[in-house]
């Protein structure tokens, strides 16, 4: 779109442009994308947007929109894109060293708290460990919305620490209670902690290698993070084994997994727990494991 004779263009203009250079791009969500784009190079949320929109664009913001633009129309997911994205309360950075977080995260997040509850943690200090961390929507989570907990956050991946540990610092004074350390999940634990965790939560890789995956995420984010054997299982069957370890007598174990895992996840956690079940995630399917040792 060509500026006005004096050189100016609004980002009313802009948006009708993004819109245009993403669905000729092929790109199923261009209008969604196209105000995120736009909202972000105004420094507002997309709630905001209408009102702002006959503003005049700055040269320097006109180069970040080229920018977006192009990194979208190349297939690049909007969040990496964006380079942050909200989860539940949070606003997250993320890039392509971290997975995306999801809603279907969101549902098991609350089904930790939930238990951290059950547990006592809104009322006594409690002790949570996050296997997997990625970009540390769970354990950041955990923390801001359960301010006398402990938070333990490992991850195999140092890039994703990295990405992790600035989102701790970006959480203020919450993130003084969040540790994060690097290591092949429980392996990553100092050992006085053994026996002494009240929940352990993870959104391990539960992909089957060799699954076909969208182009966004089998191009885009880190296969560490997804693949997991030949049915999506081995890390989750690693971590039920190990996690009674780790545990207080009665404490939890939350884990994503894929839908149709779940019956075989809860017969590995009737090996070692108590009592196993799975919860749904806000579409009704079969999204967090949960597992519980018995009181002694």
């Amino acid at each position: 779109m060509s500026p006005a004779p004096d050189g100016t263009i609004t980002w009313r203009e802009l948006l009708a442009e993004a819109a245009a250079r993403l669905a000729a791009s092929g790109s199923a969500s261009a209008e969604v994308d196209a105000r995120w784009i736009v909202a972000d190079c105004l420094g507002v949320g997309t709630a905001e947007l209408s009102g702002a929109l006959n503003e005049l664009a700055t040269d320097r913001g006109v180069a970040r929109f080229d920018d977006l633009v192009r990194r979208r129309s190349a297939g690049e997911p909007l969040q990496y894109v964006l380079g942050s994205w909200g989860f539940r309360t949070l606003d997250l950075m993320v890039d392509p060293r971290v997975l995306i977080p999801r809603p279907e995260t969101e549902s098991v997040v609350e089904v930790a708290l939930e238990e951290l509850d059950a547990l006592g943690g809104s009322e006594r200090p409690t002790r949570v460990v996050d296997l997997g961390t990625g970009s540390g929507a769970i354990a950041l989570s955990i923390a801001v919305e359960r301010v006398r907990t402990e938070v333990w956050a490992t991850d195999a991946s140092e890039d994703a620490l990295a990405v992790a540990r600035a989102n701790i610092a970006g959480i203020g004074r919450p993130g003084a209670r969040v540790r994060a350390v690097p290591g092949d999940w429980f392996a990553a634990l100092p050992a006085h902690l053994r026996g002494t965790v009240d929940l352990v939560v993870s959104n391990p890789p539960y992909v089957a290698e060799g699954a076909d995956l969208p182009t966004e995420v089998a191009s885009w984010e880190p296969v560490d993070a997804l693949w997991s054997g030949p049915d999506g299982t081995v890390d989750l069957v690693r971590i039920v084994a190990a996690a009674p370890d780790w545990l207080v007598p009665h404490g939890a174990l939350v884990c994503e997994l894929s839908p149709e895992q779940a019956e075989t996840m809860l017969d590995a956690a009737n090996e070692h727990f108590e009592a196993a079940e799975v919860r749904p995630d806000l579409t009704g399917r079969p999204r967090a494991l949960v597992a519980r040792r018995p009181r002694r």
